[in-house]
């Protein structure tokens, strides 16, 4: 099942604050990227997850955030889904941890 164009919307508008956000489809989803550099995804049932490394990875997962299958992404919480601020304080966080 592919995304409808109101799930890349959502996932663009919900990020607008961190700067140059682009998506490409892939695999039925697709990928969000901050200048240049994959720092998200939407699954094909439009769950959003934030790719982490390290610390914050860890934290996620103490917080409850569930994997994308072995992949090092992370679920992003209803709460942050309906707080942009908040979902663009944890993809900063998220993000520098690939850094």
């Amino acid at each position: 099942m592919a995304l409808a164009d109101a799930d890349i919307a959502f996932a663009t508008d919900l990020f607008s604050d961190l700067g140059h956000v682009t998506t490409r489809k892939m695999f039925g989803g697709m990928c969000l990227y901050l200048d240049g550099t994959v720092f998200a995804l939407m699954s094909s049932d439009s769950q959003l997850y934030l790719k982490a490394k390290g610390d914050i990875a860890a934290q996620l997962a103490a917080d409850g955030a569930h994997r994308f299958h072995s992949m090092p992404y992370w679920s992003i919480s209803d709460a942050a889904l309906d707080d942009p601020a908040e979902a663009c304080t944890l993809a900063r966080r998220t993000f520098a941890s690939l850094m």
